[in-house]
């Protein structure tokens, strides 16, 4: 296992920002995660683990303690059942699938990070979310030191939301098993309407996998939210904010403010959710309140492509983008009374 002192770790993320930490372990086996994992427990070392980067912001004094890469590999298919180790690459996984001619996560292609992070989230887009088609998740339990598989039934998945990312504190995920779909090379049915629009297609109608996937690949470029190097739109966490979800009460509240503010013909976006819940778009919310794709002077501003994505212009610090996502939650809850909450887990700062 590689060991490091410290170390920089704005390198692995997707924001290239955050001070080194303490110390900074490379795990390439279940076994060895596990090992760190007792190692700093046993030991009261505070612990960070990090899988593809893409859905965090360190702050510039780093870390003190250790940071664990998550560096496992394992792709293994099984008629329609894949296992994935924890840290195989999210966006290659979804390629192996669609090459397979297996349905359920073709739409969530692009989706930087690894597989491990995937039902602490219950990472979703276009449509399709990871909680529809993972059956368990193999996890070491940081309180009964021991490995447990946990039920789809059991992992408590709701929006952006699980089990495991309420008690973050208790699971790493070493492997994240899922049941797919044999459809003839067709993808699930489309459920997103901007991709049905796209493909040309019917909400609810099936297209050729690779159809499906390179379309999403399409539109996800186009807002910046797939990974380049060279573009400085993809130096974020994608989509900083979660879309909000509101009470029958608080989405009368809101769409009367609405009006207040856009005009009596105005009409905020609005999607079932819960039922007496109603979600909305943060992008639109942001967009709304003033802040527009390209805002910000300073070296860490909204994207050019997407108003939901908050990016790194190459020279910023964290504190220069926690200013900035400040400066967005205020300016939308005073507008809109709706108080954005970030998406991204933060260490060692807060917005």
């Amino acid at each position: 296992m590689q060991e490091l002192h410290d170390a920089p770790l704005a390198p692995l993320t997707t924001f290239r920002l955050g001070g080194p930490a303490t110390r900074l372990l490379t795990a390439t086996t279940d076994a060895e995660v596990i090992a760190a994992v007792r190692e700093a427990d046993a030991a009261g070392t505070p612990l960070l683990l990090i899988g593809g980067g893409s859905n965090l912001v360190i702050g510039d004094k780093g870390f003190a303690g250790t940071a664990l890469v998550i560096a496992t590999k394992g792709f293994d298919l099984d008629g329609t059942r894949l296992e994935l180790a924890a840290g195989e690459t999210w966006t290659d996984a979804v390629a192996h699938t669609v090459e397979a001619g297996l349905a359920g996560i073709e739409c969530l292609a692009g989706i930087p990070g690894s597989a491990g992070a995937t039902p602490i989230q219950n990472v979703g887009a276009y449509g399709q979310e990871v909680s529809s088609t993972i059956t368990e998740v193999i996890a070491y339990d940081r309180t009964t030191h021991e490995t447990v598989t946990v039920k789809n039934a059991d992992c408590a998945f709701s929006y952006r939301h699980s089990r495991f990312k309420s008690d973050p504190d208790r699971y790493v995920v070493l492997r994240v098993r899922f049941s797919l779909e044999d459809a003839n090379g067709l993808s699930a049915p489309i459920k997103y309407a901007e991709t049905a629009r796209a493909l040309g297609v019917d909400p609810g109608d099936r297209v050729p996998l690779t159809a499906a996937r390179e379309t999403v690949l399409k539109l996800r470029s186009g807002k910046g939210m797939v990974l380049d190097q060279e573009d400085h739109d993809t130096w974020s966490a994608g989509s900083f904010f979660t879309n909000p979800i509101l009470t029958d009460a608080d989405f009368a509240e809101f769409h009367a403010r609405v009006k207040q503010h856009l005009g009596p013909d105005a009409e905020p976006p609005a999607y079932p959710a819960a039922e007496g819940h109603t979600k909305t778009s943060a992008a639109w919310l942001i967009d709304k309140a003033g802040f527009t794709k390209g805002y910000g002077t300073g070296p860490a501003r909204i994207s050019t492509k997407h108003t939901l994505a908050l990016t790194n212009r190459g020279e910023a610090t964290t504190e220069d983008l926690l200013t900035l996502a400040r400066e967005v939650v205020a300016g939308v809850h005073d507008t809109f009374g709706i108080t954005l909450v970030n998406e991204p887990v933060t260490v060692g700062v807060s917005l």
